[in-house]
Parts: C-alpha cells; structure tokens; sequence
C-alpha cells in the first residue's frame, strides 16, 4: 500500500488530538473505506516543525492518486475546520513519489493565501477565522506494507480481550506502524469473497465459534472467542517488529492458540511468516 505521515500540530495537545482523531474517522479498511488510517503517536513540541504539541498520523490507500484524493479530502474536512492546527510532511521527500495536499486545498483562501518557502520546503498559509492555517505544499509517499495480521484464539471474550488490548499496547511502542481498526482490534475478521457477489469480503466463518458443526471450522478444542490485530506499516520491517512485540504480550493466560489469516498468499507480496518473525 502507499502510505503518508502527516504531522498535526495545534495550540494544546488537547486540539492536537482532537484533529488527528477527526482526520483518522471512518478509516478502517480500504475494503469499505478510502483509506486505513490512524495516530501514530504523540508528539512533544520539540519533535514538531513549529514547535508546538502534535500528533504523527500515518494513512495508506491501495494507490497515490487515491491517497492524495483521500488527504486533500480528509485534511480539508478535518484539520482546515479544527481550531489552531496545522499540517505538515513528516517523511523524507523523494522526487516523483509525492503527493500535493496544501497546494490543492489553497483554493479555499479564495486568492488571499499565499506561500512561504524555507530551505526547499513550501508552504501555503490559508487566512481563516482564527488566523491562518498553514499546510505544507506536498507530503511524501512510500510504498509501505498494509494488513498484516494475526489471530488470538481464547477460551472466552473476556481473556481474548485483555489479550488483544496487551497486544495493541506493545504494538503501539513500535514506531512507524498503526493497527487502524477500532483500537487496535477487529471482532469482525473477513475472508476473500462471499456467496453474494456484489461483496468483496465476508465474515471469516472458519473462526466464528457460534458456526461451529456448521462450515469447516478452524478453532482448535477451547476457542471460544477470536480477535484479529490488523497492522499497516511504512515498511515490512516495522510490521514485523509490532508483529513479534504483539504475539508476546498476547500470550497471556487464557489464550488457547495464535495464528493468521494467510489467505492462501493471494492479498499480496510481502509474506509474513509468525514462526520466522518469532524466531
């Protein structure tokens, strides 16, 4: 997938994470959403390009023009409307893997904006009603891994739960990926396909424990719940390393047994091996 890192930075962590809550709604899969997105991280005023309090955002859509369309979407709706914010690049620029963000939503000053430009950096700076938003001309794109993945069979909700949110927490200490799906966690797994054709993915039904004796289950004895850890990185590497960091702090007890959805290889090129990863 492609993937973008914007940095949200505001007057008070408080509208920081406010903006980087709106940007990332509804963005959970690119099976039904425009882009997987969600907060990185915090960030401290000193990590920022202004030097106020922010957050780090990473999205990722199937392609760059479905990113660019997603952003320019997303932070005109989102970060434009949210009091005291700005938005800025927060990866390294490679020519001709770019996409423009503030030099689209300029329009909306309505011929008073204007630019600035710092070293090789341009950015745009919108008059609005608090005084101006500044966004940076265009963001950098990098051909990161989406939808890596792995399962937690337990013996009941609750100890799933606890497992999966384990999980999240250590993930979330690895920089460079995000888990996009409500936090961090997926009830709701899918497979390839459904008996209705207009649908693109349907309800994982070999680890749905109520179909049990009625499609080939694949829960071992004392599964009895099952939550999914869905992770977009901006490289394999990193998805990798919150992989290995999530299967540790998931086994814990009450957890019957780990694996993944592999889909019989057929999502895509990056193949990620649990056994080898834990290894």
């Amino acid at each position: 997938m492609t993937g973008a890192r914007l940095i949200v930075t505001a007057a008070t962590p408080g509208w920081a994470q406010t903006a980087g809550q709106v940007v990332t709604g509804y963005a959970s899969s690119v099976i039904g959403c425009d882009v997987e997105a969600s907060v990185e991280r915090t960030l401290n005023s000193d990590e920022t390009p202004d030097g106020r309090p922010g957050v780090s955002v990473l999205v990722f859509a199937f392609s760059r023009d479905g990113l660019q369309k997603a952003l320019v979407n997303r932070v005109g709706q989102c970060i434009l409307t949210c009091p005291t914010t700005a938005c800025y690049n927060g990866l390294p620029i490679v020519k001709g893997k770019t996409i423009k963000i503030g030099g689209n939503l300029r329009f909306f000053g309505d011929g008073h904006q204007i630019s600035k430009k710092l070293d090789s950096r341009r950015f745009w700076r919108i008059p609005v009603m608090d005084g101006e938003f500044v966004c940076e001309d265009v963001f950098a794109t990098v051909k990161g891994v989406g939808g890596g993945n792995f399962l937690i069979l337990a013996g009941s909700q609750a100890r799933g739960l606890a497992a999966a949110e384990a999980a999240v927490a250590a993930m979330k200490r690895i920089p460079g990926v995000i888990m996009p799906f409500p936090g961090g966690v997926v009830r709701s797994g899918s497979k390839v396909g459904s008996k209705y054709k207009k649908l693109r993915a349907s309800t994982n039904d070999a680890y749905c424990p109520t179909l049990r004796g009625v499609v080939k289950s694949a829960l071992p004895d004392g599964a009895n719940a099952v939550y999914e850890l869905v992770i977009d990185g901006i490289d394999q590497p990193a998805v990798e390393a919150a992989t290995r960091a999530g299967i540790h702090a998931a086994c814990i007890s009450g957890v019957v047994g780990i694996t993944a959805g592999n889909y019989g290889g057929t999502l895509g090129p990056a193949h990620l091996y649990l056994h080898k990863i834990l290894a």
